[in-house]
């Protein structure tokens, strides 16, 4: 019924660029809210972009401030997460998922429930 397809990761170099898309079938974006987490080995998952179902807005992870930038396509029902200046620390399988409301502290994102839907994930590798 509900679904959430990731795509786009792979191998980059520290410096370089990736955009990640999110396809979501059976979902209406009036009910919820688009984030992209992240977990890398030996790591929890962690929440770092958020856009908001209501008026756009978007939430980021501190670390990600200034690289990352989260966008929607509603006629395309997909959610892009554009980063740049990626870093090794970036290395990680990307999951989008849909949540109630982007949890936020200011622009901050800072999610403390689980999504309700989430996608299969994608690698991203950012190595020389």
């Amino acid at each position: 019924q509900v679904q959430l397809v990731e795509s786009g990761g792979g191998l980059v170099q520290p410096g370089g660029s990736l955009r990640l898309s999110c396809k979501a079938s059976g979902l209406t974006e009036e009910t919820y809210s688009i984030a992209w987490f992240r977990q890398a080995p030996g790591k929890e998952r962690e929440g770092n972009s958020c856009i908001s179902k209501t008026d756009g807005t978007t939430y980021y992870e501190e670390s990600v401030k200034g690289r990352f930038t989260i966008s929607r396509d509603n006629a395309k029902s997909t959610v892009y997460l554009k980063m740049n200046f990626l870093k090794p620390e970036d290395t990680a399988v990307y999951y989008c998922a849909a949540v109630r409301v982007c949890e936020s502290r200011g622009s901050t994102y800072t999610p403390n429930n689980r999504p309700v839907h989430w996608g299969q994930g994608t690698q991203v590798t950012v190595s020389s």
